[in-house]
């Protein structure tokens, strides 16, 4: 199958949460170097990303490696007392609450998330390629300040792009999967979305993957809904992995990540792929393709 094909749509594949255990990140890896992703995004608020991230290496020359900026559930890298009292950053229905009454403090967000680009940087030796959230974390309101304010301050809008998540209303119904939470998150989005345009933010055209994880799901049935996403560089994400130890210790999604590993390393996904004459492609920059 030649992915190069000029005829061919171009798409963005992004894995999210490299960084979260050793078997996700194998499962990252393994899938780029066989050419079926082109992005990764990566949680650095774990100790064991300083050994994770020098193994992208192999691979960055293939793919997008960006900054999943993590502010829920997890210990933050800096001390943030009124977001993370005891340690841990809040579950995200209590972030999602705090943020719309602007019980926030944006200084503290601000912080922390510079401690994480700070902790992508010294691991990686250079900036990201493109800026998004744990659990969407970045479009909510505070929190879409700060993120807008890095742009800003520390990153080039060359080089640098942002991941949206804003979908159609008539797109999200017509793929009927997890509908409810898609438009939620979409609707969320478009605060973002818009401020990023007029900041000259590069950003993904069109959006889909959002899933509740749920046992019952069938996985090449949802990626051939997610392929259907329209938009000139739209953005699918996705959550492969090989379940470990330590992937059960941080976070509850473990099956679901090896059930997407084994679908997108597929025959069944290149010929889908194939099919819908599409190109995994790398994201946008500010001014180009």
């Amino acid at each position: 199958m030649n992915l190069n094909h000029t005829a061919h749509k171009p798409l963005i594949l992004c894995a999210d949460d490299y960084g979260i255990s050793p078997g996700v990140g194998r499962g990252i890896r393994a899938l780029a170097a066989a050419g079926r992703l082109s992005a990764t995004s990566c949680m650095t608020v774990f100790a064991d990303w300083r050994d994770e991230a020098p193994q992208l290496e192999a691979v960055a020359d293939r793919i997008d490696i960006g900054l999943h900026l993590t502010l829920t559930d997890q210990a933050p890298l800096g001390a943030m007392p009124r977001l993370a009292p005891g340690g841990r950053l809040p579950p995200l229905g209590r972030l999602i609450r705090l943020a719309h009454l602007r019980r926030i403090d944006r200084d503290e967000v601000r912080g922390e998330i510079a401690r994480q680009l700070d902790a992508f940087e010294a691991a990686l030796g250079r900036a990201p390629d493109f800026i998004d959230g744990h659990q969407h974390a970045h479009v909510l309101p505070v929190i879409r300040d700060a993120v807008l304010d890095l742009f800003g301050r520390r990153l080039d809008l060359r080089n640098t792009w942002l991941r949206s998540c804003v979908e159609p209303l008539p797109r999200v119904l017509h793929r009927r999967i997890d509908a409810p939470r898609a438009l939620v998150i979409a609707g969320l989005a478009g605060p973002l979305h818009r401020r990023a345009a007029a900041a000259g933010i590069a950003t993904n055209l069109g959006f889909a993957g959002v899933t509740s994880f749920r046992p019952d799901r069938s996985v090449a049935a949802d990626f051939s809904g997610y392929l259907s996403v329209t938009g000139r560089r739209p953005l699918v994400m996705c959550h492969p992995g090989e379940p470990d130890e330590v992937l059960a210790l941080r976070d509850p999604i473990t099956a679901a990540r090896a059930a997407e590993l084994d679908y997108l390393g597929s025959d069944g996904f290149a010929r889908l792929l194939e099919q819908r004459g599409i190109v995994l492609a790398r994201g946008p920059r500010a001014g180009g393709g």
